[in-house]
């Protein structure tokens, strides 16, 4: 069981797979590389045979669902194997079925009312999407003075130049993004680059 997907890694790789196939060697470049933490979003048919695929083939993989929007979606990805949720944004009842599956999840916030209502429900930890449009760092180091015990993933046009100055925040424990999975390397299947990529960001630190 994972105890805070926060702490597993700095980076969180946000995956968007098209072709099933692809997962497990995908999969396996990332971890080589430095990230165990595998974010499959639901955004494409592929995704749920994806997640199971890696839950079942990359046993040093912790495969998540992101996107997760729906208790159906819930259900069908800790079903496939997924050991950890993330949403966008949240409901009361996207949160019960999310508490209710027995793996630790991520709801989206991006604003301070989210933040303060989750917290009113026991949730500390949360992800806050879409961060750069959202406000980004200085949105962030604002929240960490009036609500400390709020830990955060932000996620959402995040590359490996803003990515330490989220990480230097004492409210974020890792953050999110996909510039380790270029569309070019993952089309040619060039898991070589991928696996490099997902080192160099397996390093970053904060500024």
């Amino acid at each position: 069981m994972v105890s805070s997907l926060l702490d597993l890694a700095p980076v969180v790789p946000v995956v968007v797979i098209e072709d099933a196939a692809d997962a497990v060697p995908l999969a396996r470049a990332l971890v080589a590389g430095g990230l165990p933490a595998v974010e499959v979003t639901l955004r494409t048919p592929a995704a749920p045979a994806a997640i199971r695929a890696i839950a079942a083939e990359v046993p040093d993989a912790v495969v998540g669902a992101g996107t997760v929007i729906t208790p159906e979606q819930v259900r069908e990805s800790v079903a496939a194997g997924a050991r950890f949720l993330v949403s966008p944004g949240w409901t009361d009842v996207l949160l019960e079925a999310m508490r209710a599956s027995g793996v630790p999840f991520l709801p989206g916030v991006s604003t301070t009312s989210e933040v303060v209502a989750l917290l009113e429900r026991g949730v500390r930890e949360m992800k806050f999407f879409p961060a750069q449009a959202a406000g980004g760092t200085a949105y962030l180091r604002s929240l960490a003075g009036p609500l400390p015990q709020a830990r955060f993933c932000p996620t959402g046009g995040i590359g490996p130049g803003d990515a330490p100055g989220y990480l230097a925040l004492p409210n974020v424990g890792c953050v999110g993004g996909s510039w380790m999975l270029p569309a070019d390397a993952v089309a040619a299947r060039d898991w070589g680059r991928v696996e490099a990529l997902a080192r160099e960001a397996a390093g970053l630190r904060s500024v």
